[in-house]
């Protein structure tokens, strides 16, 4: 089996990833994330999965890396991680009784063939109409600042959703696997055939 890489250092696709009961390495890809003049957030994640793939190529020359980025989207705004409680607020007073996507690009790169499988996956969260208190609450006990968005849906963050729309909940916390399964198979790998 060629070696699996997963190109990023987040401890949540990392966990994600852990689900295949595949062994893979991780490497960090240091790579610009600014989005260009006019690009789409389908553009902007697609783009930034591959170059992720990329960027780490060089220290696995046979491997099937894996790139990986994600951005939500409401009311046609990029949003970004939160980084403090205040525009943690701000953020998840935005979502209340609105609904969120979230556009998780993938890539599989075979950096022995140099081939690229990637895609675009969506996942869409409808929000209850929320409390000042309530948001304030969900902040204060699970410190969401890390994440797009400003909540975790596997965990407290479930407590602020009214529905969740998508094909993979993997997708929302950053890895959507029922499609990594999918393009790992293009490339030639099996994942049950390696339990």
């Amino acid at each position: 089996m060629q070696t699996i890489v997963l190109g990023s250092t987040s401890p949540f696709r990392k966990n994600l990833l852990e689900k295949l009961n595949l062994p893979f390495d991780c490497a960090k890809p240091n790579i610009d994330e600014s989005p260009f003049k006019g690009e789409t957030p389908l553009q902007l994640v697609e783009r930034l999965a591959i170059e992720k793939a990329k960027a780490v190529a060089d220290q696995f020359p046979n491997a099937l890396i894996i790139g990986s980025d994600q951005v939500a989207v409401c009311d046609t705004k990029i949003l970004g991680k939160p980084h403090n409680f205040e525009n943690g607020v701000e953020q998840l007073s935005q979502f209340s009784g609105k609904a969120v996507t979230f556009y998780t690009g993938l890539c599989v790169y075979n950096s022995g063939t140099k081939q690229i499988s990637s895609l675009v996956e969506p996942f869409t969260v409808h929000f209850n109409h929320l409390t000042l208190n309530e948001i304030k609450n969900y902040l204060h006990a699970e410190k969401p600042y890390n994440c797009a968005g400003s909540f975790k849906s596997e965990g407290l963050g479930i407590c602020l959703f009214r529905k969740l729309e998508g094909d993979d909940p993997n997708t929302l916390i950053g890895l959507p696997l029922i499609k990594l399964v999918a393009l790992f198979k293009m490339h030639g790998l099996d994942v049950l055939s390696h339990q």
